[in-house]
């Protein structure tokens, strides 16, 4: 058996769902990625556009790189998180992806040493574009959401990466199944897919609420509604998931405490509690003040007049970002009671 075939069976032993090769070369989108940061719709994701054509050429990152291996987890928990208002996106459900996906990938990187190789390994943080090289190693096929796809994991897994010099045999690339199919854009509560397979990030809700770093435009803070962390909408859209096979993984099924915290209840978080609540979470590289932004706007949409006092003490919070949003949750919410006509003394509204 050669090494790739054991390598390949030693990624499954590790909780991968999939393992596949691509030729270590100029990804085949570069032109279209470095064409997306020229129009500046990167937003906020600045090191996207640090050394952009470093990231678009492995062999400008590991001298004498030869191959990439693309690995896939199955992130999909099935079920629902959270029991009332205050959404996270799914791949935030459990602990860090992170985490979890490095130390395995290390160990392949181990095993691709001891056969001469030299590897650097990357989770979603290297300069690599990772759904390019999947796409190419046949690991699935970027979608009109520009999400990667997969006909056994639809689109609920992660990626990781390890560029080696060992000589590895690619393997086919992935042939692209979204037909006519357009559930994905349709999906999008603002319009971010503003056609098939363009994004536009600094309209997309899960780059609002996790990559922005400062206040959220009010245009789409209703379309928000009572998200806290990410948005799945044209992820859950997709027709793929029926398929979906469930993760593998357990780390990624730890939900904790915060399942059962309502979303007024995550209104009163210091920072302390917030760094303890979330300190295996993704949801943690939010920090507070952004965390909270997040979950006054969700509480503008679907908080009650219970929550007025939560929000009134975070407006008086020392910190002006905080201090803005839930200035306007408070008068969202204020403004809906007075929408509601009294109770006719004596009886029932008519």
């Amino acid at each position: 058996m050669g090494t790739k075939d054991q390598l390949k069976i030693r990624a499954l032993e590790l909780g991968f769902d999939a393992c596949r090769i691509a030729a270590a070369q100029t990804a085949r989108h570069a032109d279209y990625f470095l064409a997306w940061l020229s129009e500046g719709h990167q937003g906020d994701m600045h090191w996207l556009a640090r050394e952009p054509h470093r990231r678009t050429d492995p062999r400008q990152v590991l001298p004498g790189v030869r191959s990439v291996v693309v690995v896939a987890a199955s992130y999909y928990q099935g079920g629902s998180f959270r029991k009332g208002p205050g959404r996270f996106a799914r791949y935030a459900w459990g602990e860090d992806y992170h985490d979890v996906m490095l130390p395995k990938l290390r160990q392949l990187a181990d095993f691709l040493c001891e056969r001469g190789g030299s590897q650097k390994c990357y989770v979603d943080t290297g300069p690599v574009l990772e759904r390019d090289f999947a796409a190419e190693a046949g690991v699935g096929w970027q979608g009109k959401s520009t999400l990667c796809l997969n006909e056994r994991l639809g689109t609920w897994f992660f990626l990781g990466t390890i560029l080696t010099t060992l000589a590895l045999e690619p393997d086919p690339p992935a042939r692209g199944r979204c037909g006519n199919c357009r559930r994905c854009l349709d999906a999008c509560p603002t319009g971010a897919l503003t056609a098939p397979y363009r994004l536009e990030a600094t309209r997309c809700l899960s780059y609002l609420t996790i990559e922005h770093q400062g206040s959220i435009p009010e245009e789409f803070r209703p379309a928000l509604g009572d998200r806290v962390y990410g948005c799945d909408d044209c992820l859950e859209a997709c027709p793929w998931n029926r398929f979906a096979v469930q993760a593998r993984e357990l780390q990624f099924y730890e939900a904790g405490p915060v399942r059962d915290l309502s979303l007024g209840q995550l209104a009163t978080l210091s920072e302390d509690d917030f760094r303890m609540l979330f300190r295996k979470s993704p949801v943690k590289r939010l920090k507070w003040r952004r965390f909270m932004r997040n979950v006054c706007v969700a509480l503008g949409n679907a908080g009650h007049p219970a929550d007025l006092a939560g929000l009134r003490r975070l407006e008086v919070c020392g910190d002006a970002l905080v201090a803005e949003h839930a200035g306007w949750a408070i008068g969202r919410i204020e403004a809906r009671g007075a929408a509601v006509p009294p109770t006719p003394a004596g009886g029932e509204r008519g």
